[in-house]
């Protein structure tokens, strides 16, 4: 999944049929997840292995069987661990269209009036079904998919409000503003990451002096920021490296990294092996 574009500026899907599936695993080049938001909703179906995800602010350890609903808006990513999980992201205005039978329910989803609990199969023995038929439809594309697509996330949506599993939206102001300012950190750092970034800069974007925000940043990431932006750079390296012909020195520089030398060093931290090493496991 190109879990590089945070905030996601990319389409999901088409304009008629806006929403996309991923099915990642440990070979995937885009197999972490960064940091990241978008305007949509997202589903996570666990396969196999654990996913250590946060949203927002909190952070669980998600196992195979499990079905994560992501809110549109919330910040999430974390480290999957022998893991293969798939991903389903739409766009709920597409279930507005031409019916107005659910519309009201639907408008209080997105507008945040009510929020769809994080851990949909732990209350439902209905929903781990309705979503792995989803995942089947729209990794086969068969002809009808997207009729059969929009069924099965009708279904989905009615059986979350027939079985309440839902709440009102609850965050306070203050909880708001932190995560808004952590938003636009992982804005900057998505938009700049190939040029030099202090902690210092970072701070200030964030509102903070840079010692509580480091702490601050951590806190919500389990990352320091200087960490967390070496790990993205280093998740943009392996998505050069994957879909372009680029050269490591290339790689380096169009990541933020001035030596190359320095730029293996850290790759092997990250990833325990060498840039040339993961290009060849690649191709």
């Amino acid at each position: 999944m190109k879990y590089t574009d945070y905030i996601e500026k990319r389409v999901q899907g088409t304009f008629n049929f806006p929403i996309a599936y991923y099915r990642e695993n440990p070979q995937s080049p885009r197999y972490y997840m960064p940091y990241h938001w978008h305007p949509h909703y997202e589903i996570i179906r666990i396969i196999e292995g654990s996913f250590n995800l946060t949203l927002d602010n909190e952070t669980k350890r998600y196992k195979a069987g499990d079905i994560i609903m992501v809110t549109g808006g919330v910040i999430h990513g974390g480290e999957p661990e022998d893991c293969i999980y798939e991903c389903i992201v739409f766009d709920f205005d597409m279930l507005l269209k031409n019916n107005h039978a659910c519309a009201a329910k639907i408008q209080q989803i997105i507008s945040g009036k009510i929020r769809i609990h994080t851990l949909l199969s732990e209350k439902s023995s209905r929903i781990p079904a309705i979503v792995a038929s989803l995942c089947q439809v729209l990794s086969e594309k068969k002809e009808g998919y997207e009729f059969m697509t929009q069924g099965y996330l009708y279904l989905l949506i009615g059986t979350v409000i027939k079985e309440k599993l839902y709440e009102e939206s609850a965050y306070s102001a203050v909880t708001i503003e932190r995560l808004n300012s952590l938003k636009s950190i992982v804005d900057y750092i998505s938009d700049h990451y190939s040029e030099n970034i202090s902690l210092e800069k970072l701070a200030r974007i964030a509102g903070m002096n840079p010692k509580y925000f480091c702490r601050y940043f951590r806190r919500l990431t389990g990352r320091t920021p200087i960490d967390y932006l070496n790990y993205y750079r280093i998740e943009s390296a392996c998505e050069m490296l994957s879909t372009r012909n680029i050269t490591i020195k290339e790689t380096a520089m169009n990541c933020g990294f001035s030596d190359e030398s320095y730029f293996v060093k850290t790759f092997k931290k990250y990833k325990n092996t060498t840039p040339k090493q993961y290009t060849r496991k690649e191709f």
